[in-house]
């Protein structure tokens, strides 16, 4: 029961189905189906209903149906039959009921215009064709009539009439003359639907005698033509005696000049008419007006718009065309035809019909024995159609009677069908306009289910896409379809398939685990059959790097990647595409594995580039658009407009941009008449601007260009614009930068710029040089001179001031008077030295000097300030003569004192002072004579540890090669070093200052020692040199020393004896030395000042400096220094000021360094010597070079004697007892450095004993404010460099010793 109800409700689906498999054409069944099913006919093709025909051709009226068996043919014509066997003329074509009437064998095709009908029949049913009128097309010719000349007067409309003879189907009319060139036609004069040409109003022009109506039959290609029509238009003013002698009287002298006309429609006629369309048509509805001026037409909709999209005016808006019309589109219709006098209207009623159309049209119905159907007839029109049905072909009210039938009205019933109903019906539908005849068959077959699906048919797709696995099938009734994976699979069911009603299996998305063996199962009641079809999915093809937008300058290289992954068994192939097309066949154009890459790109390969991967299952595309920039097109069509005498405006049309928008123009100019072919800079303006308003200059023949200007460059010029000549003027302007200075001390020499040429304003240009004496003379002089730059008066005082000034003019006259500039005649040499020269010793190494100004009017010059030479005579620790090296301090400006640093201490300097001017130096001041004081020692220059026994060592050295002083006596320190690197105590001897050796008894054997050694002058204390060795183990073993000097750390290593000292001697723990400042130094500059200062004491004290001003109450100004360096910038400091200066630091109660006075003020300095011609810089240059020789060797020694002692290693980590930090944890001393090293000083150390602040050791050093070699000074006098001049060639000068901290009181910092 349930089977049955399953059935019957897939009634309407099977018939749908089978209807579309069996009726439509484009959907062929298979061959072998097709062989055993029976059909009822179906037409497939015919001839259309009215049919016309061409007279001179054989007639062929179609008839082509289908059906199974196939189908026979019978004709009908006029309602009876038509025995073709019996018309020779007549014959059907074989398999067809197509109807050939031979007519070019002596037929004639009148004698076969009818209705015909065809029947297309077998045991099935019948199926009937449409009825099909015959006509043969007709193209009559003009009957002959005689044509009268038109005469009209001007002004007036005409009418030519056409009147085409009748034809079949109706001919296309046009006018033409007897040359057959169509004849023009305009909103004046126009063809109207029906064939006439219409004058809204004549003029002269339309005289003329030639004009021909033409007709043309397409059916029958020819042209008919009317007689010529002649017309010829007269005016009142040109009436001739002939034409005179036809006209009555009253014609002549009432006739009127040519007078404007109100419109009046000459078609249609009245003020309404109607219209009737029938529907889908096209609706043309016209209106022609005469009328003078000619009259403009206008269409209007009453009550309504017309209809957008369908609505188009033709025929210069006289004719309105509406396509495609419908019920809706019925109305009145308005034309309004005006002119200037006034206007007319006509209202044309339209009213919409419709011949039959369908609403549904009945379809064929495939069913099984027992089922129901329906076939369905419903059409519509205006008016109203009347439905009647047949079958096969005849009046279904007598036809053979169907108990499974039943009409009802535009339906017909089927109920419980059996094999003999079938049959082919006919639906009528028809009304006065027309009538739509169909047909459709009722088909009851009873065939069991067929799979029309190949067997084991494979399928590919990609993964994640819909997978269709085909089953088509037929059978009636119609089966049921069921699908299976595998073999013994279950039936599929679930949301995870989609099963259609043609059969067809979809898997919305297909995975790699759909892959396999399926089974579609088709049955109904005559049976069963199966077909098994494989399914396989793919990968799918990506392309995993996209091509990406590229900007690329022309003539450049651009490449777009495509890198695809696919499916290992499936074969991809990669298309470029530009702009969707093909890409050009240029050489340029390189196409690799995964890119494409365009050489030389030029304006044409801007555009979208797509990669295309296709494979035989899937294809992906990827797009990247190519811009190709460049420097803009040069812009054209310059255009001069406004000429005035002193601007212009400039147009120009710009050039292409090239895809790079344009950000400026820029205007230029040539001036002819003075810079031929040069082009100068005139304005610019934004790229958005293409006129430009141009200051122009009296007397200049210009020409402008521009230029455009984008992101990627300028463009080439334009043409240069016409020229355009300004008149001429005097001068606008003066020359500028007029200067009045004497090159002898006897005259004045006045210079300026001169004019350009397109300054000059006009030919002729001079200059108008006047001077005067300031103060004293009231009159100028004045002299003209030629295009020049220069004037030279002669015979002036030394120096004195001159008023000056220079005007420009021309043959047109003067510029405006000019500024007045103050100059002086030429300088003399200073007569008089400055006098009251004072020295005040600061220090050791600084010195003030004061003298007293010279009075101006002896300068005899402009002041440029004062030079202080100064030299070293002597040293006062030594007596011995030198070569006398001057040295020069300038100092700007009228300033009366200056600072000297740099000195030596306890030395003899002289100095004097000159006073200079722009000429040169005046004489000197006499010689002044100083002396510096005392200063603390330079380092003794060796150190050597000789002889070493059990328990002694002996030691030599040499005197300070910088004494600096009279030396008072040595320090020696030393202190024993025991295995673990422990510094022991430390033990301190004065020495006198005669002494050169020294014997050091009561030592432990085998011990290692460290000494400290300086020299002490009355100042104080220098700096130290560092030596270790080792007392020797026995007698026996006694090794000859090696003996280290000079700088650094000389290891001297020694075999010990263990016979003696069987007690070891007791180490402590070396604690902090009590530290001190000494030597704080100042070197000032105007608003600035550099501290540096000499530290003994633990490693990284923090320091601070502490000042005020000289002798003031105030409280002192504290500054913290970054780090533990040992010098300070003070800076913000008032020129000419004596300040205060004191060093401390933190943490250390009540530790500062006595305090240093130091005074700000201006100085420069520098040299009067070429550096590279003195002795004492060659000199310098070849101990350089001795110096560095005599490091490598001392470094090849030290490396080998390295190699030899292992004990080396251990003594590199020795340190220096002032800079050794102490461990916090297990309260032993830290590790020593030996000076040998020689490494750079650590912060918080002191600086070397000559008091300098190496440059690598701080940027505040006093060298950075020098001015290369020649060091200077600021205007206050403040020192900001190193010195000029010759050094003297002393052999015992120079610091050779190595630096290390003293350790200053170490004997109390033992616990």
């Amino acid at each position: 029961m349930t089977k049955k109800m399953s059935m019957s409700t897939s009634k309407t689906s099977l018939v749908l189905f089978l209807c579309q498999i069996i009726s439509a054409l484009d959907v062929p069944l298979d061959s072998k189906l097709l062989e055993e099913l029976s059909q009822p006919p179906t037409i497939t093709q015919q001839s259309p209903k009215d049919y016309i025909v061409d007279p001179r051709e054989n007639i062929v009226i179609q008839c082509e149906a289908k059906g199974k068996p196939p189908p026979s043919f019978s004709w009908t014509r006029n309602g009876t039959h038509f025995d073709i066997d019996k018309d020779a003329q007549v014959t059907m074509k074989p398999n067809s009921g197509t109807l050939v009437i031979n007519i070019m064998n002596g037929g004639k095709a009148e004698a076969y215009e009818g209705v015909y009908q065809c029947t297309a029949r077998n045991e099935r049913g019948a199926a009937v064709s449409n009825n099909i009128v015959i006509r043969p097309s007709r193209s009559p010719l003009w009957t002959k009539e005689k044509l009268e000349p038109n005469h009209v007067r001007e002004g007036d409309s005409l009418v030519l009439h056409c009147r085409p003879p009748v034809g079949l189907p109706p001919p296309i009319i046009f006018w033409m003359d007897n040359a057959f060139q169509r004849l023009p036609q305009s909103e004046r004069v126009s063809q109207g639907l029906n064939g006439d040409l219409y004058f809204s109003n004549v003029q002269p022009e339309d005289t003329r005698e030639d004009y021909i109506c033409y007709a043309r039959f397409n059916h029958t290609q020819t042209i008919q033509q009317k007689q010529p029509i002649s017309v010829k238009v007269f005016s009142m003013d040109s009436l001739n005696d002939t034409i005179a002698a036809n006209l009555s009287d009253t014609d002549i002298y009432g006739a009127k000049p040519v007078t404007e006309r109100q419109p009046v429609l000459l078609t249609p006629t009245g003020s309404a008419s109607t219209k009737v369309e029938l529907r889908g048509n096209v609706l043309l509805l016209e209106c022609i007006a005469a009328g003078l001026p000619t009259p403009v037409i206008r269409w209007i909709k009453e009550g309504g718009e017309l209809p957008a999209n369908r609505t188009f005016f033709e025929n210069f808006k006289k004719t309105l065309k509406i396509i495609d019309v419908s019920e809706a589109d019925s109305g009145n219709y308005k034309c309004i035809a005006r002119n200037a006098l006034g206007s007319v209207h006509h209202v044309i009623s339209v009213t919409v019909k419709a011949a039959p159309y369908w609403i549904t049209a009945p379809r064929n119905l495939v069913l099984s024995p027992g089922e129901d159907g329906t076939l369905i007839c419903r059409a519509n029109g205006s008016p109203k159609p009347s439905i009647s049905w047949l079958a096969n072909g005849v009046p279904i009210a007598i036809a053979p009677e169907d108990p499974s039938r039943k009409v009802d009205g535009d339906t017909i019933i089927f109920s419980h069908v059996q094999e003999r109903s079938s049959a082919v019906y006919q639906c009528n539908a028809s009304n006065e306009y027309g009538y739509l005849l169909a047909n459709a068959f009722v088909n009851v077959l009873a065939e069991p289910p067929r799979i029309l699906t190949p067997a084991n048919k494979l399928y590919q797709v990609i993964a994640d896409s819909p997978a269709l696995l085909d089953c088509a099938y037929f059978g009636s009734p119609k089966p049921e379809i069921e699908w299976f994976k595998g073999v013994k699979g279950s039936i599929l069911r679930g949301n995870e398939y989609v099963f259609h009603d043609n059969g067809t299996l979809e898997i919305p998305v297909a995975q790699k685990s759909n892959a396999g063996t399926y089974t579609c199962v088709a049955r109904n009641e005559l049976g069963k059959i199966q077909n098994e079809v494989q399914l396989e999915i793919k990968d799918p093809t990506m392309i995993i790097k996209q091509p990406e937008y590229k900007v690329i300058q022309r003539y450049g290289q651009v490449s777009f990647e495509c890198i695809i992954k696919h499916d290992s068994t499936l074969l991809p192939t990669v298309t470029w595409l530009k702009d969707n097309d093909e890409l050009p066949d240029d050489e340029r154009f390189l196409v690799g594995k995964d890119n494409l890459t365009i050489m030389n790109v030029t304006d044409k390969d801007d555009g979208t580039y797509t990669c295309i991967v296709n494979t035989t299952l899937d294809s992906v595309s990827a797009s990247a658009v190519l811009t190709v920039v460049a420097r803009p097109n040069p812009p054209f069509d310059l255009e001069l407009t406004g000429q005035l005498e002193r601007s212009i405006d400039l147009s120009w049309i710009p050039g292409d941009e090239n895809n790079s928008p344009i950000t400026s123009f820029v205007v230029e100019f040539e001036d002819a008449l003075h810079e031929p072919g040069v082009w100068r800079y005139q304005t610019e303006v934004p790229g958005t601007q293409t006129m430009a308003q141009l200051k122009l200059s009296p007397y200049v023949n210009y020409s402008f260009r521009v230029i455009a200007v984008n992101r990627i460059g300028r463009s080439q010029p334009s043409e240069p614009s016409e020229q355009y000549l300004t008149k001429s003027a005097s001068p606008d302007e003066n020359p500028a930068n007029v200067q009045g200075i004497g090159s002898e001390p006897d005259n004045l020499v006045i210079t300026w710029e001169p004019l350009k040429g397109f300054q000059s304003n006009g030919p002729g240009l001079q200059y108008k040089v006047s001077w005067r004496q300031k103060d004293v003379d009231d009159e100028w002089t004045s002299v003209i001179v030629a295009n020049v730059s220069k004037y030279i008066v002669s015979g002036t005082p030394t120096f004195v001031p001159y008023e000056v000034k220079v005007q420009a003019l021309n043959d047109l006259g003067y510029a405006p008077e000019p500024s007045e500039v103050i100059g002086h005649s030429g300088e003399d040499l200073p007569m008089v030295a400055p006098g009251n020269v004072q020295v005040h010793v600061i220090n050791s190494t600084l010195a003030k000097v004061h003298w007293d100004p010279v009075p101006l009017k002896s300068v005899r010059g402009h002041l440029q300030g004062y030079k202080v030479y100064y030299w070293k005579v002597q040293s006062l620790s030594r007596r011995s003569r030198r070569h006398i090296e001057k040295k020069i301090l300038t100092f700007r400006g009228n300033k009366t004192f200056g600072m000297l640093p740099g000195l030596e201490p306890y030395s003899s300097y002289k100095l004097n002072v000159r006073v200079v001017n722009g000429k040169g130096e005046g004489p000197a001041s006499p010689d002044k004579v100083f002396k510096t004081p005392e200063g603390v020692p330079s380092s003794p220059s060796f150190l050597k540890i000789t002889n070493p026994t059990l328990d002694s060592l002996t030691l030599e050295w040499g005197s300070p090669t910088h004494p600096n002083g009279v030396l008072t006596s040595y320090t020696l320190k030393f202190q024993p070093i025991n295995n673990t690197h422990e510094l022991g105590p430390l033990v301190e001897i004065r020495i006198p200052a005669n002494e050169s050796s020294l014997i050091l008894k009561n030592l432990n054997y085998s011990t290692r020692y460290k000494f400290y050694f300086n020299a002490q002058t009355s100042v104080g204390s220098g700096s130290q040199i560092t030596e270790e060795a080792v007392t020797i183990m026995d007698e026996a073993g006694i090794l000859r020393p090696a003996v280290g000097a000079g700088k650094g750390y000389s290891e001297i290593l020694f075999a010990t004896s263990p016979v003696m000292h069987t007690v070891r001697p007791t180490f402590y723990k070396v604690q902090p030395l009590y530290p001190r400042i000494r030597n704080v130094t100042t070197a000032a500059a105007e608003t600035y000042a550099n501290i540096s200062w000499e530290y003994e004491g633990p490693d990284h004290a923090n320091f601070y400096v502490e000042y005020g001003v000289a002798g003031s109450k105030e409280d002192w100004k504290k500054e913290i220094v970054n780090g533990s360096r040992s010098f300070f910038v003070l800076k913000g400091l008032t020129p000419g000021t004596a300040y205060k200066v004191r060093v401390g630091a933190e943490g250390l109660s009540g530790f500062r360094s006595s305090e240093d006075v130091f005074e700000t003020g201006p100085a420069m300095a520098s040299r009067q010597v070429d550096i590279a011609t003195q002795g004492w810089f060659i000199g310098l240059m070849c101990a350089v070079a001795l110096l560095i020789l005599i490091l490598l060797i001392v470094c090849f020694i030290r490396r080998n004697k390295g190699g030899k002692y292992p004990v080396k290693e251990k003594e590199d980590a020795h340190a220096d007892p002032e800079i050794q930090p102490m461990k916090e944890d297990d309260g032993t001393f830290g590790e020593y450095s030996d000076a040998e090293d020689h490494k750079p000083l650590k912060k918080g150390s002191r600086t070397p004993s000559d008091r300098t602040v190496k440059k690598e050791d701080s940027d505040d050093s006093l060298v950075d404010y020098g001015e290369g070699v020649n060091g200077q000074f600021n205007e206050d006098g403040s020192f900001i460099g190193q010195y000029s001049g010759k050094k003297e060639k002393e052999p015992a000068e120079g610091n050779e010793s190595s630096e290390a901290p003293s350790p200053v009181n170490a004997m109390n910092s033992f616990v």
